[in-house]
């Protein structure tokens, strides 16, 4: 995922029990940043981007820490939101739900069904934590880009959380059963990001149907930790 933060400590716990904790208390959408203009995150259309604020994650190389927190310190009310996307009406094609986590959010499909009535296209960047809560929201998606971090057994060691890459690649089976537009991309881990490792990577992605999977170089700015560095960037697309 994409963009530009106080620290949050949490406990591994299972995903979908540790974004109930996250989101107590919470209502509406959570909004942490806008971009207003991307050409790169939904391939082949002019898009904005919203950036939902938290993640049940805590990957040490994200590159969207101050997102990672539920409550961060500059929130954008939606209210302004819809503002700025229904006066771009015409000259965008596209809204991408981006985060920190968007499916973290219960307010993601209100949302979702709010853009959607303005004519634009929905996409999703997500890393997957919540298959039954993607499956609610399948009807109203164009395309989406799923974050992919490493084999099932592995993730642990990656996200902190205990059961994630089950869940990661169940999402990405459900996703593969639907008609929604997929790229499934990959930002290695240090550790994890040999040649070796790599090519198994990609060939169990082909076993499974991703017929676009991209790896991805790790941006350096806003690390959650700076000592986390990424690989580099190559395409594979499984015929």
């Amino acid at each position: 995922m994409n963009a530009q933060g106080s620290e949050m400590v949490v406990r591994p716990a299972p995903a979908e029990a540790l974004g109930q904790r996250l989101l107590a208390g919470s209502t509406g959408p959570r909004v942490g940043g806008l971009t207003p203009l991307t050409t790169v995150d939904y391939p082949g259309e002019l898009a904005a981007v919203v950036f939902f604020q938290g993640c049940p994650f805590r990957c040490s190389y994200c590159h969207n820490g101050h997102l990672i927190p539920v409550h961060g310190a500059d929130l954008i009310p939606w209210g302004q939101v819809l503002e700025f996307l229904e006066a771009r009406r015409g000259l965008l094609d596209a809204v991408v739900f981006s985060g920190g986590e968007p499916t973290l959010q219960p307010a993601l499909g209100s949302a979702m069904t709010e853009v959607r009535r303005l004519g634009y296209k929905i996409g999703l960047h997500t890393a997957g934590p919540y298959p039954v809560r993607l499956r609610r929201v399948l009807h109203l998606l164009d395309w989406v880009g799923l974050d992919i971090k490493a084999l099932a057994e592995d993730y642990p060691e990656v996200t902190g959380v205990p059961g994630s890459g089950e869940r990661a690649w169940e999402s990405l089976e459900l996703l593969l059963r639907s008609r929604v537009g997929l790229q499934v991309r990959t930002t290695p881990m240090p550790g994890l990001d040999g040649p070796a490792y790599l090519e198994r990577l990609a060939a169990r992605l082909a076993e499974a149907g991703v017929r676009e999977h991209l790896i991805q170089t790790c941006r350096t700015e806003h690390l959650a930790d700076p000592g986390s560095v990424g690989l580099r960037s190559q395409e594979t697309r499984p015929s």
